[in-house]
């Protein structure tokens, strides 16, 4: 399950295309881990952009927020390490 609360970041219908195209591989891994919720809230603050994900599976939970200039280098950034959490909960699931 994926919410995307984009806060007082006005969003057009391809900046969402491309954020889901982004999580696209890590939707996949958070449903072979299994029971899979990941929540996304955008927030502008000054002139930063702070994105805070909260994702929760069947071994743990990760709670990881990045503020930068620009919402695509702070999504990119949030992208890599959901990525690398879930495959390193995957690896785990694997070993046990």
């Amino acid at each position: 399950m994926l919410t995307l609360d984009s806060g007082n970041v006005l969003l057009k219908p391809s900046h969402r295309r491309q954020v889901m195209s982004w999580l696209r591989r890590t939707i996949r891994l958070g449903q072979r881990v299994g029971n899979f919720t990941l929540n996304i809230a955008m927030q502008r603050v000054g002139k930063s952009y702070e994105v805070r994900v909260t994702a929760h599976d069947s071994i743990g939970t990760l709670v990881v927020r990045s503020k930068r200039h620009d919402w695509r280098d702070a999504m990119r950034d949030l992208v890599q390490r959901l990525t690398s959490w879930l495959h390193e909960q995957q690896i785990r699931r694997a070993m046990a």
